[in-house]
């Protein structure tokens, strides 16, 4: 599987696992550990998750699926916000620990944009680092006058990702976003990369080129985001099957004639857009 590397040298696969939504129900939770686990046996080992999701519930689930194969998985999480103090990330990423049952997670992430100053979140973030209860840390949901006042108050590589929506439907970062990203060499992580409430999959233009390559419009969705080699891709799956089709899409390379079908379909940005956010 395709792989991305991030500032600090270590390598991940492009295409994960997202899990929004997911634990809020006890009736689907075995399907939903199950579709987990089948993910990371396709080799979709990066798990994204929040102490945000079902007010933890999400992170217990996922500690649940990835109970006896802790070493296989790249854990992420992400801290509220209203959490992001010193003392206040400290005591969010200790209780996120104990949901997931580890004693430390591949990446953590500050959510959104809060009123706790950026420095103060970083020098946590620094912090929980020397402490070993995270390997590296990054941010979501900023958009590129956030990424520089980031820069100014946090060291050169420090930063291992943002993770924002990125999709054929929201693709407003690509005009000033992920340029500076890639100049700065930071990843993107796009969540919700399937699109919310299925108009994207229902495009005609998806569907004919699933015809084209024996595919599904959700797996084409998943190539079009990893023809970027700076993308990792975090879609969420509710069933093994489901998680098996997703790990199907690292294998399908769209044509230039696919890819035009999209733009037809989904134009690129042509200005500046507000960072969309769900």
């Amino acid at each position: 599987m395709k792989r991305i590397t991030l500032p600090d040298g270590t390598s991940v696969t492009a295409l994960g696992q997202g899990t929004w939504m997911m634990g809020d129900s006890g009736a689907d939770r075995r399907k939903e550990i199950a579709a987990l686990r089948a993910g990371i046996d396709c080799g979709m080992t990066v798990i994204d998750t929040a102490e945000m999701y079902g007010d933890g519930a999400s992170e217990e689930l996922v500690g649940e699926a990835i109970a006896g194969r802790r070493g296989a998985v790249f854990l992420v999480t992400k801290v509220l916000p209203s959490n992001a103090s010193r003392s206040g990330t400290v005591r969010a990423c200790e209780a996120s620990l104990e949901r997931l049952k580890t004693d430390y997670v591949d990446l953590y992430l500050l959510h959104w944009r809060g009123r706790v100053p950026l420095a103060e979140t970083v020098e946590a973030f620094d912090a929980l680092t020397r402490a070993g209860k995270i390997r590296r840390w990054g941010v979501s949901n900023f958009d590129v006058d956030d990424m520089e006042e980031l820069a100014g108050v946090a060291d050169a590589g420090a930063c291992a990702v943002n993770q924002v929506l990125y999709n054929p439907e929201h693709r407003g970062i690509e005009f000033d976003l992920m340029p500076w990203q890639r100049e700065h060499q930071i990843p993107i992580m796009a969540y919700s990369p399937l699109g919310q409430g299925g108009r994207l999959l229902r495009s005609p233009a998806l569907a004919e080129i699933a015809k084209r390559h024996g595919a599904n419009p959700a797996q084409v969705a998943l190539a079009w985001a990893l023809r970027d080699d700076n993308v990792v891709a975090i879609p969420k799956a509710g069933s093994s099957r489901h998680a098996e089709e997703n790990a199907r899409a690292a294998d399908l390379a769209l044509t230039p004639e696919d890819l035009a079908a999209i733009d037809a379909d989904f134009p690129p940005p042509r200005r500046k857009e507000p960072l969309a956010m769900i």
